[in-house]
C-alpha cells in the first residue's frame, strides 16, 4: 500500500484501507500461490532411472531426492544423508572399497513411511536388477554390496578400489525409491509409483498426465514443510521452447521455462519486455552428433535393427568420419545460433574445468574433406552429384528431437555435407518420444534407427567416471539387454574400454585426470563422436521468483524447495 498522511477516525483509516487495495484479490494471492513452470519437453515417467530425458527426470526431481548432490562450486550438499561421508570422520574407507552412509532421522517418506537404510538398498537392488532395464545400471556396476547396518546406516562396497565413491547415490542418478512402494509388483517398471511416486521431497505429485502435465502440492511430511512458499506446482510441458520463454519474459504468463533453446537475438529481443531475465550457467553440456557405426536398415531374424552383428557401410570408415567432421562449421552455428550461450568445442568432455582436453581442436574445411573422401573411394561416378562406391551411394539420414535451434543446425550441416557430395535427409522427433527411454518405442536415442542423430548431455557429476563410460563396448543398447545402456553409437574399442577400466581404480587424481583427457582425445581423433557446441544451460526467469539457483551437476528442480515470490 502507498504511503500516506492518514488522519481521522478509525472509521475513516478502516474506509481507506478496503477502498485503496482492489489489487490484491482472492484470485491474486491463488496466483502468486501457485508456481508455474513450462517444460516445453514434456515428461511422460517420473522414475528418473527409467528414463534418459532429463525432462522426466526434472520432473522428478521435485518429489524425489538422492542422499546428495554437488552445487554449483562442486561441493558435496547432504539430502537425506546426515552428513557427508569422509575418511576423517570413517565414512569412506582409507583402501577405497567401501562408503558408509548415515541417514537423517525421522524423514518420511509422503505416504507416512519412514525413510530406512532398506530403501537405499532396494534402490540398488531396483538399478542393478537387468529384468527392469534401468538407464542408470551402468553406473551402479563399480558395487559389489549394498547392506543396511542398521534402519539408518548404510554401506556401499564396491568391487575395487574406487575414487569415484561420491558417483552413486548422489544427484541426478542417485534419487531413493521408496521399497514399499514397489513391494508387491510382479514387474518393477509397470509399478504405480514411476507415474504416481511416493517421495521424501518438498512437493507431492496429485496429478499426472504423461505428455502434458504435473500438479504438485506441498508433501505434508517433509521436514521443512513450514517453509515451502506455494500451495500447488504445475509443470505444463509441451509446445516450444520461443512459447515458454515468451510466457516468462514477455507476457509474464509463467514463472519460469526450462531449457529455452532459442536463437540469442530472439531471447534478447523477448527479454527486453521485462517481465524476467534470461540465467546462463555454463556446466557440462555439449550439443554433438553421434554417428551410427551399425546398419540402420538391416534387421536380424528377430527384427532388430542397428544391431551389432551389421556394421555401417561406411560410417565404421574412420575417414569417412573424419570428413563428416570437417563439414561442421562450428564457430557459425555457436555465433548465429547460441551467442553468448554457446562456444564451438571439439572435446566431449568439458567440464571440470580440469579435465578438458588442451589437445584437440576444430577446423571447418571442405577441401580437406573432400579430399578425405576421395582417399577413402567415395567420388560421384554416375554424375548424380552424390558420391557412391560399390552401388552405394553416400547417403544418411540425420535425426533430433523438435527444436529450433537443432532444426537450423541441422540445415547448416547439411548444406555443407550436400556441396561434399552426401545425400542427407533430416528428420526431426517429438522430444517426449525421442527421449523417453521407452523400450517398445523404435523412435528413440537408443534404438536409433538412423546414420547420425544430435541432442545435448553431459557429464551430471564432478567426477566424469560415468560419463566416459557410455562409449566402452558392454554400454551398447541391443535387444538382449532391452535397449536399456547408453552408448547409443555402438562403438566399440578395446583401447578405450582399457582406459576406463584403468580409471576405475586409479587412485592418483592426476593420473586418473589424465586417463580421462586421453579417453576424450581417442574420441575426438577417431571421430567417434562430433562435438558441436558447448552450450549453456538457459532457463528463463520470472522478476517475480527469488531462489533459482543452477548447477551443473544437479537438475534444475534441485533446490525448488527454496524457491518464492521476492
Amino acid at each position: 500500500m502507498p504511503n500516506r498522511q492518514i488522519a481521522g477516525s478509525l472509521l475513516g483509516l478502516l474506509l481507506l484501507l478496503s477502498s485503496c487495495e482492489p489489487a490484491t484479490t482472492s484470485s491474486d494471492a491463488a496466483d502468486d500461490a501457485t508456481l508455474r513452470l513450462l517444460y516445453w519437453q514434456a515428461p511422460t515417467i517420473l522414475n528418473p532411472h527409467l528414463s534418459n530425458g532429463f525432462k522426466d527426470a526434472e520432473a522428478s526431481r521435485i518429489t524425489l531426492e538422492p542422499l546428495a548432490s554437488f552445487n554449483a562450486a562442486g561441493e558435496l550438499i547432504p539430502f537425506l544423508a546426515a552428513e557427508i561421508p569422509s575418511v576423517d570422520n570413517g565414512g569412506v574407507a582409507a583402501d577405497g572399497r567401501s562408503v558408509t552412509w548415515k541417514l537423517k532421522p525421522d524423514v518420511v517418506w509422503s505416504d507416512g513411511t519412514p525413510l530406512t537404510a532398506q530403501d537405499v538398498v532396494f534402490t540398488y537392488e531396483f538399478i542393478s536388477n537387468p529384468e527392469v532395464g534401468a538407464v542408470t545400471a551402468g553406473t551402479y556396476e563399480m558395487i559389489e554390496t549394498v547392506e543396511a547396518l542398521d534402519e539408518h546406516t548404510v554401506k556401499v562396497t564396491f568391487k575395487a578400489p574406487n575414487p569415484a565413491w561420491s558417483i552413486v547415490f548422489t544427484g541426478t542418478e542417485g534419487m531413493i525409491l521408496p521399497a514399499h512402494a514397489f513391494a508387491d509388483v510382479p514387474l518393477a517398471r509397470d509399478a504405480e509409483a514411476n507415474l504416481q511416486p511416493i517421495g521424501t521431497g518438498p512437493y507431492r505429485v496429485v496429478e499426472f498426465s504423461p505428455g502434458d502435465v504435473v500438479v504438485y502440492e506441498p508433501n505434508p511430511n517433509y521436514r521443512e514443510a513450514d517453509t515451502l512458499a506455494f500451495d500447488r506446482v504445475e509443470l505444463k510441458g509441451g509446445g516450444d521452447s520461443a512459447s515458454a520463454a515468451r510466457a516468462v519474459l514477455q507476457t509474464g504468463d509463467a514463472d519460469f521455462a526450462y531449457n529455452v533453446q532459442v536463437e540469442a537475438p530472439v531471447l534478447a529481443q523477448l527479454e527486453s519486455g521485462g517481465q524476467g531475465q534470461v540465467v546462463a550457467s555454463f556446466g557440462a553440456l555439449v550439443e554433438r552428433i553421434l554417428i551410427n557405426f551399425t546398419d540402420p536398415d538391416q534387421a536380424t531374424a528377430s527384427g532388430e535393427r542397428s544391431s551389432v552383428e551389421f556394421p555401417h557401410p561406411f560410417l565404421t570408415d574412420p575417414q569417412v568420419r573424419q570428413a563428416f567432421d570437417l563439414a561442421i562449421d562450428r564457430d557459425a552455428i555457436a555465433q548465429q545460433l547460441y551467442g553468448p550461450a554457446g562456444q564451438g568445442t571439439a572435446n566431449f568432455l568439458v567440464a571440470p574445468e580440469a579435465f578438458r582436453s588442451a589437445n584437440v581442436d576444430y577446423e571447418y574445411s571442405l577441401d580437406k574433406a573432400a579430399a578425405l573422401l576421395d582417399e577413402a573411394g567415395w567420388r560421384d561416378t554416375d554424375g548424380d552429384g552424390i558420391r557412391d562406391q560399390a552401388g552405394t551411394d553416400l547417403s544418411v539420414l540425420f535425426i533430433t528431437s523438435v527444436n529450433p535451434l537443432r532444426q537450423k543446425t541441422q540445415e547448416i550441416v547439411k548444406q555443407s555435407l550436400q556441396q561434399l557430395g552426401v545425400a542427407v535427409e533430416l528428420k526431426s522427433l517429438d522430444p517426449s518420444i525421442y527421449f523417453s527411454g521407452d523400450p517398445s518405442s523404435t523412435d528413440t536415442v537408443e534404438r536409433f534407427y538412423a546414420d547420425l542423430q544430435m541432442f545435448t548431455t553431459g557429464n551430471t557429476n564432478p567426477d566424469p567416471g560415468s560419463y566416459m563410460k557410455t562409449y566402452t563396448c558392454d554400454e551398447i543398447p541391443q535387444e538382449e539387454n532391452n535397449w536399456a545402456k547408453q552408448n547409443y553409437s555402438r562403438y566399440c574399442n578395446p583401447a578405450y574400454d582399457q582406459l576406463w577400466q584403468r580409471s576405475t581404480t586409479e587412485l592418483d587424481p592426476a593420473a586418473r585426470q589424465a586417463l580421462f583427457i586421453e579417453m576424450n582425445d581417442l574420441l575426438v581423433e577417431e571421430a567417434a563422436v562430433l562435438p558441436i557446441v558447448h552450450r549453456a544451460d538457459v532457463d528463463a526467469v520470472s522478476n517475480q521468483l527469488v531462489g533459482v539457483e543452477l548447477t551443473p551437476w544437479d537438475l534444475h528442480t534441485w533446490n525448488i524447495a527454496e524457491w518464492r515470490r521476492p
